[in-house]
Order: C-alpha cells, then sequence, then structure tokens
C-alpha cells in the first residue's frame, strides 16, 4: 500500500495479550487444551478486525493522497497511543501462557531437543507467506489490488471500489500481524513493549528486503533471524547492534535494498 505502517507492532501486542488472555481463560475452564490452538486464532481476530477497520476508515482513509512521511508520523503515533490502550486493557502484569507451546513435547535433532510448537511456527510462517503470494499475484483480486496501489486514479476511474481494496489490504495485513503475535504468545512472556521489539525488528527486515517485495520480505526475516540468534548465542551484548550493521551493509551494496522494486514514472 506505500505505507511503512508502524502500528503493526501494536497489533502484534494485541494478538499476543488477546491469544494469551482467552487461552488462559479457556483452560481454566477445563475445555480440550488441544482446542487451544484454535482459540489462539479466534482471539486474534475478534481483536485485529475491529481496530483495522476503525482506523483504516477513521484516520488513514483521509490521508492516503498526503506525503508517505505524513500517514509514517500518524501511524507512529497510533502506535504509541495503542500501546497505551493494551495497558489500559491488559495492565502492566505479564501474561504466561504456556501450555500450547508445551502439550506438542519436543523432539531430538543431533543429541538436542527442540520444541514440537516451533515447527507449527515455521509451516504457519510459510502457508502465510507463500498464500500471499499467491493472493497477490495468481488471483483477479490480488492484480486488482497491484493495479490499485500502482495508481489509484485510474483505477477508479474504471470502475475499481479503491476504498473497498484499501480497507480490505490494510485489515489483512493487521490480522496477519495479529495472528503472529497470537501465534508467537506461547513462546514468550507477554509484557509490555512487546510491540516494540518486533517493529524494530520488521523494520530491519523491511529495509534490507526492499519496501514493498515479498521475497525481500523473506530473505530479509531470515537474515535477521539467523544473525539475531547467532548474536544471542555467542555474542549477546552485541544483539541490536549486529542486526543495523547487517542493515547498513545490505544499503551500502543495495541502497533502496536487495529485492527493491522499480519506481514507476507517471510522464
Amino acid at each position: 500500500m506505500k505505507i511503512v505502517n508502524v502500528t503493526h507492532g501494536s497489533f502484534y501486542a494485541l494478538g499476543a495479550y488477546a491469544a494469551a488472555s482467552m487461552t488462559a481463560v479457556w483452560l481454566a475452564r477445563g475445555y480440550p487444551p488441544m482446542l487451544s490452538y484454535a482459540v489462539l486464532v479466534i482471539a486474534a481476530i475478534l481483536v485485529a478486525a475491529p481496530f483495522a477497520i476503525l482506523i483504516e476508515r477513521a484516520i488513514l482513509r483521509p490521508l492516503y493522497a498526503r506525503d508517505e512521511v505524513v500517514i509514517l508520523l500518524v501511524t507512529y503515533a497510533l502506535f504509541l497511543i495503542l500501546e497505551d490502550v493494551v495497558k489500559l486493557i491488559w495492565g502492566v502484569n505479564p501474561y504466561f501462557i504456556a501450555e500450547p507451546y508445551a502439550l506438542l513435547g519436543s523432539f531430538q535433532v543431533a543429541g538436542m531437543a527442540y520444541p514440537t510448537y516451533n515447527l507449527i511456527l515455521v509451516a504457519a510462517a510459510l502457508f502465510f507467506g507463500l498464500g500471499l503470494a499467491w493472493l497477490l499475484h495468481s488471483t483477479r483480486a490480488g492484480k486488482l489490488l497491484l493495479a490499485v496501489i500502482h495508481d489509484p486514479e485510474v483505477s477508479r476511474a474504471m470502475g475499481i471500489n479503491v476504498g473497498r481494496y484499501y480497507l480490505a489490504t490494510f485489515a489483512l495485513g493487521s490480522l496477519l500481524a495479529a495472528l503472529a503475535g497470537a501465534f508467537t504468545a506461547p513462546t514468550v512472556s507477554v509484557v509490555p513493549g512487546l510491540g516494540v521489539e518486533v517493529i524494530v525488528l520488521s523494520f530491519a527486515v523491511v529495509v534490507i528486503g526492499g519496501l514493498g517485495s515479498l521475497p525481500g520480505a523473506a530473505v530479509g526475516a531470515v537474515m535477521v533471524g539467523l544473525v539475531r540468534s547467532l548474536s544471542v548465542h555467542y555474542m549477546p551484548q552485541v544483539e541490536l547492534f549486529v542486526i543495523y550493521f547487517v542493515m547498513a551493509a545490505v544499503l551500502a551494496v543495495r541502497p533502496r535494498g536487495l529485492f527493491s522494486l522499480a519506481e514507476p514514472r507517471k510522464i
């Protein structure tokens, strides 16, 4: 959408908090633990959908014609507001929901134990990533969306409901962010500031991969994940520094990222 959407960090946190709290209630009432995975997904959808629709319709829609920097500042302001909304709803105490993480047990690789739940995270990432690529490049709706983002004026003149496509795209992106938080909630302590950490990593991923590029986001995420894991294992004191070092090294060679898209020109 040509929007640097900082509120994705807040949607990530909203998804994590909603999943942790709803799953805790589900398990406390003695319901089947295996269904807690469905509760994670439902919680993310229930919390993300109304916030996404409200933000897009009431705040972002009047700003699409403005400069991208203005929209960046607006989404950053919304991010700060939603951080306080999260504290207002869930408080500042940490939430722990380890049952879904431990329920599937672990497996051995070269004598080391790995939680089976991590395979679900990898499978979910592949499923949503490939599904999003298929949606954008192999369906009529996806191709129309690319046309809308490339030139909303001409798209509107040809009868495409541009507003509906913007709303659906923003809602889908926000929902994916919330689902990411929900799936991650069993693996971490859900605390205030969770969205800040993930938005910093996401910023590095997008800059390394190239703004607007799905393959770039995938490659950038793998690079950031591997570099961060190695630094945590060997030199935890430079964890954040090495991420920005990789980002600076990539930008020195490819100033627009590894898979930057060609800039369209209007004549």
